[in-house]
């Protein structure tokens, strides 16, 4: 079958969607420990969350980057996601899915939610031809998510830099098997329509 263009691909169960995010240890190894984020967490800032583990791949460098060497998996309520969903602004403005520039920025400065669609990565962190959603939390959003969102907080570390090695050494096969199962999240073309050019 073949891919959509834009999908949210994600581990999910009827009730929770898995996030990733990544830290320096000063806030991922007491979030592990304690279930949720530490005062060293700023809920002000801009926090954005990813669905996809092989873009957070992309993104962390497999957890080597500076301040991202921690690799949490954050499960949280499928309520808390969809709502982020539908208050979310597109991060970029398009041309006939918005009325204009002008109402864009309004709407963005507004969402404490934005949207972004970037290329899904492949084992060698190359782009792919499909797109999968990064979504960004602020105000409101990032609030929610860190006080009433969140089910879980894993360390994915290990597996990373276990799926990293594999690659490494050209396993591509066993690497594969590894990776988180993701699936299309089921969210419908009407409820996406805001966040899909």
């Amino acid at each position: 079958m073949e891919e959509p263009l834009r999908r949210i691909r994600a581990l999910h169960t009827a009730s929770t969607i898995t996030v990733y995010q990544a830290y320096s240890p000063e806030i991922g190894l007491p979030a592990i420990r304690d279930g949720r984020f530490p005062a060293a967490w700023k809920p002000g800032r801009m926090t954005w969350i990813k669905p996809s583990f092989m873009w957070m791949m992309y993104r962390s460098g497999w957890g080597t980057k500076e301040g991202q060497e921690t690799v949490l998996a954050v499960e949280i309520t499928r309520d808390g996601f969809d709502w982020a969903l539908r208050h979310a602004c597109l991060s970029s403005y398009v041309r006939g899915l918005h009325p204009d520039r002008g109402v864009w920025q309004r709407d963005l400065k507004r969402a404490p939610a934005r949207v972004q669609w970037d290329p899904e990565r492949d084992l060698h962190l190359r782009p792919l031809p499909h797109r999968s959603l990064q979504l960004g939390l602020s105000g409101e959003a990032s609030s929610r998510y860190a006080d009433e969102w969140i089910v879980s907080i894993n360390d994915v570390t290990p597996l990373a830099n276990e799926i990293h090695a594999l690659v490494r050494n050209g396993e591509l096969d066993s690497a594969t098997g590894l990776l988180p199962q993701e699936q299309g999240y089921p969210a419908s073309a009407e409820f996406l329509a805001h966040l899909c050019p």
